[in-house]
């Protein structure tokens, strides 16, 4: 019997040890971690084995940094200049667009144009002409790839393009993908002559398991066709009745076609993302740099494990802290750590109108309860609150003073700001960013406004469940 009670004490105590030992953990992940390891050791003990850390491998980080020092030295023109923002980007919002600048190394860009799509199948059906015109290259990035109606015809479309010599690259996640990554689709571009990469693969579990982590995924959304023409936003290559979920259908995107200089930041994006998986060199990769007149400043900001810590998080927080007179945000999951929390009540309380917009049923229940345990928080401070009721809610929209958008694939999640590659779009014009608004006001026609009075009558057990699942977020 002291034999196993001295086991379990230095299993926990070295689990222990090992939390107290990481200076990257914030205090409430620290506490949440002693909370499990304390009340379910053994399992606290295997559920920190599998996901506690957040660590691709010293390899990929090494690779990481070879692959942008490559990018750098031969595509440094494509990727702006130091001190472009202090030209192109009004002063107050200097420091947001100076921030993400400083992830990537993405500066801002001028001469940039977009087209804000309509609908899903206005998107599909743009992309795949857009392909069908493509002369050069197409090169496509998805989390999720279904075989279905969006899916196929991507696939098709790539499929016809490869066989008139266009030169096809397609990277899947190996977990959001894995339909499509065994599919017959997935042969037939193989065997069309598309060149075809698996992101963040499965195929060894163990080693995964011990060198990383299961849950570390790609969950980008990137296509660039001849170096001229971007899509970015937050749809996946799936039919908004995402089969796979459909009980939460339909799913609401929003999805940008752009063209300008800032096409080729996408296109280093991909090919960072590319050369990770396949261990190519950049030669293989054509830029251009179209400039279209009085087109606006923007820049690709990318993010993910092999990034420095917390830079999401700040980027947002940069962008709450420069609003003037209104921040607008749209996100399907909302679990804000406490830099983004902060600022959003910090912009609430010196008078900035911060209008919140979530999906009111979500798919999952994890982030529902933690997002509802900081809804009286944010009333409190004067935000606004709409829960959109027509559908998953999956656009990740956030517009500042009707100026200034960022548009792409990160959630206001600590999945997004921890353990996924996202990539989104920063841009400074008033025009599309209205248009963007639009978008998002269209949203709020479709939903039920949270009000205060409502919170504080949840009955006591709904309060003390999020509560609890919100002590535990970091992790689940």
């Amino acid at each position: 019997m002291s034999i196993i009670f001295t086991l379990h004490a230095l299993l926990v105590l070295s689990f222990t040890l090992r939390i107290l030992l990481r200076d990257d953990l914030s205090p409430p992940a620290r506490l949440a971690w002693f909370i499990v390891l304390n009340l379910l050791p053994y399992l606290g003990v295997f559920i920190y084995f599998m996901f506690g850390e957040v660590d691709i491998g010293n390899r990929l980080h090494k690779r990481h940094d070879e692959i942008f020092d490559e990018i750098q030295a031969k595509a440094s023109s494509y990727m702006g200049e130091v001190n472009s923002s202090c030209e192109l980007i009004e002063q107050i919002y200097r420091p947001a667009f100076q921030y993400a600048a400083s992830i990537n190394g993405f500066h801002p860009l001028t001469g940039n144009s977009a087209e804000l799509m309509p609908d899903s199948d206005t998107t599909l059906a743009r992309m795949v002409a857009d392909i069908n015109a493509a002369t050069d290259h197409v090169h496509v990035l998805y989390y999720i790839w279904l075989t279905d109606t969006t899916g196929t015809a991507l696939g098709e479309a790539l499929i016809a393009a490869a066989q008139r010599g266009v030169t096809c690259r397609v990277l899947a996640d190996g977990m959001g993908s894995r339909r499509l990554i065994k599919s017959t689709l997935w042969q037939r571009m193989k065997e069309a002559g598309v060149q075809l990469a698996v992101a963040l693969p499965f195929k060894n579990i163990i080693y995964t398991l011990i060198a990383s982590r299961i849950d570390l995924r790609n969950h980008r959304k990137i296509t660039v066709i001849d170096s001229r023409i971007t899509y970015c936003g937050s749809k996946n290559s799936a039919d908004p009745e995402f089969l796979i979920k459909k009980k939460y259908a339909p799913w609401i995107d929003i999805m940008l076609r752009v063209k300008g200089p800032v096409v080729a930041q996408n296109q280093l994006l991909f090919a960072s993302d590319w050369m990770q998986a396949t261990g190519e060199s950049f030669n293989n990769f054509p830029l251009a740099a179209e400039f279209i007149k009085d087109g606006f400043p923007a820049q690709v900001m990318g993010v993910g494990p092999t990034e420095r810590t917390g830079a999401a998080p700040q980027l947002f927080s940069n962008l709450f802290a420069c609003a003037e007179k209104s921040i607008l945000l749209t996100t399907p999951y909302f679990v804000p750590d406490t830099t983004v929390l902060e600022a959003l009540c910090t912009a609430a309380h010196r008078g900035v109108t911060v209008t919140l917009i979530f999906p009111k049923k979500n798919d999952s229940w994890i982030v529902a309860a933690v997002g509802h345990s900081y809804y009286r928080r944010l009333l409190d401070a004067g935000c606004i609150i709409y829960e959109y009721r027509k559908g998953l809610l999956h656009s990740k929209i956030l517009t500042i003073d009707g100026k200034i958008s960022l548009v792409g694939s990160s959630n206001l999640d600590l999945r997004s700001f921890d353990l996924n590659y996202e990539n989104n779009l920063l841009l400074q014009d008033k025009s599309l960013t209205q248009a963007i608004n639009e978008r998002q006001y269209c949203y709020i026609r479709g939903a039920d406004e949270v009000e205060l009075p409502k919170v504080l009558n949840w009955p006591f057990y709904k309060r003390v469940w999020n509560n609890i699942i919100a002590t535990l977020g970091p992790v689940l």
